[in-house]
């Protein structure tokens, strides 16, 4: 049943959060990846036992893609075609979404330019080692405070429609 605070038009929003969320935050996993990648194949060439250390980058890159998953599968919880669906609800969810998705991206590249010069370095000078989990660590961070805005966001909906 449609009303001004529950049009039907309203769930287009909570499926634009879904899809923002992981397209964002698979393209900034992707990116990380390839990127740090790259990196990891120079570095492999020249020192091939350092390479499973390298692959650090790699791995913090598709938590990235985990956060967004995760997001979209809690937004998607929240919508069937059998109850109503408030327009707040939906631009709660679009937010949720994009707070992950675009948190994601920065983290993913951010990861990417750090894994990529961090490995290289690394195969240089195996002091930097720590020094470059750090900072990786700290580059992941930024898509886990998108993940935790999107979850305080997901406990705000409310699909009241009178």
């Amino acid at each position: 049943m449609s009303s001004n605070l529950c049009p039907i038009y309203s769930s287009f929003f909570g499926f634009a959060g879904v899809c923002a969320s992981m397209v964002f935050s698979c393209l900034g996993a992707g990116y990380g990846t390839a990127l740090a990648g790259r990196g990891i194949a120079a570095v492999g060439a020249f020192r091939p036992e350092i390479v499973m250390k390298s692959l650090i980058p790699v791995v913090m890159s598709g938590i990235i893609g985990v956060y967004g998953l995760v997001m979209s599968v809690l937004i998607a919880g929240d919508m069937s075609p059998d109850n109503d669906y408030s327009l707040f609800s939906g631009f709660i969810h679009l937010s949720a979404g994009l707070a992950v998705g675009l948190t994601g991206v920065a983290a993913g590249y951010a990861i990417g330019v750090v894994g990529d010069r961090g490995v290289q370095s690394f195969m240089r000078q195996d002091r930097i080692f720590v020094s470059m989990v750090l900072i990786l660590i700290f580059a992941e961070v930024l898509g886990l405070y998108g993940l935790i805005v999107g979850l305080i966001l997901q406990t705000k909906t409310s699909n009241v429609c009178y």
